[in-house]
């Protein structure tokens, strides 16, 4: 009669942890890939590198003879050219004018270049439907520079997609990001994966406004588009 060989306890318990291993150091390789990009840049793609066509909305709000789509992206990029610093602040008028952004101020100004006023839009949002708002709302000036605020209004008013960072091809340049407490355009610019840059500003320490991040984000709970 053959012997039966069995692994003794130690020895399955070394190969458990030896897998373990394995599977961390794999996991942790790809997150160090991300926050590298994010931290030092790295190659970009197009749509056209995934086979991916370009999306162009039907819609031109604001009669310039560039679609809404492409127009948002445009103005995202026109903002953060200026080099805003961030700092949060109140302006009788709504919309910064003093060279200091938020977030916030990415997208108003994105979409203010396509012929989309978000203080005003906000604010007539708000007068009909103030209940699906925090109680706090009702000062026009900054209602629409609160993130709280901006995924309430495109879940009445915008074409709400996938947050699954997976379905590349559901994410086009122009299209807008809502993660919990933070917002900002995706980019036509995408990493090796396929994966969309962001066009934001997150904080007073951020390197640059375009940035490989959204791989290294688990909140995301919004992606809009607008027309």
């Amino acid at each position: 009669m053959k012997k039966k060989y069995y692994l003794k306890a130690p020895a399955k318990f070394m190969i458990v942890l030896l897998a373990a291993l394995i599977i961390l150091i794999l996991w942790h390789s790809l997150r160090l890939g991300s926050y590298f990009r994010y931290f030092f840049g790295g190659k970009t793609y197009s749509n056209a590198d995934f086979g991916i066509a370009d999306y162009h909305s039907a819609v031109d709000r604001d009669a310039d003879g560039i679609d809404d789509q492409s127009d948002i992206l445009d103005g995202a990029r026109k903002y953060v050219a200026t080099k805003p610093v961030y700092m949060s602040k109140y302006y009788d008028g709504g919309y910064p004018d003093d060279g200091y952004g938020v977030c916030t101020d990415v997208v108003a100004q994105a979409v203010l270049n396509a012929g989309y006023d978000l203080m005003e839009l906000v604010n007539a949002d708000i007068e009909r439907d103030r209940s699906d708002y925090d109680s706090d709302v009702g000062d026009k000036n900054i209602d629409f520079r609160r993130v709280r605020n901006l995924i309430v209004y495109f879940r009445h008013t915008a074409i709400e997609l996938t947050t699954d960072i997976g379905e590349i091809s559901e994410w086009q340049g122009g299209d807008i990001v809502v993660f919990e407490g933070h917002i900002g355009i995706v980019s036509d610019k995408r990493n090796k994966n396929g994966t969309p840059l962001v066009i934001h500003h997150g904080s007073e320490t951020q390197k640059d406004y375009e940035q490989d991040i959204l791989e290294l984000r688990d909140d995301i709970i919004g992606h809009f588009r607008i027309s």
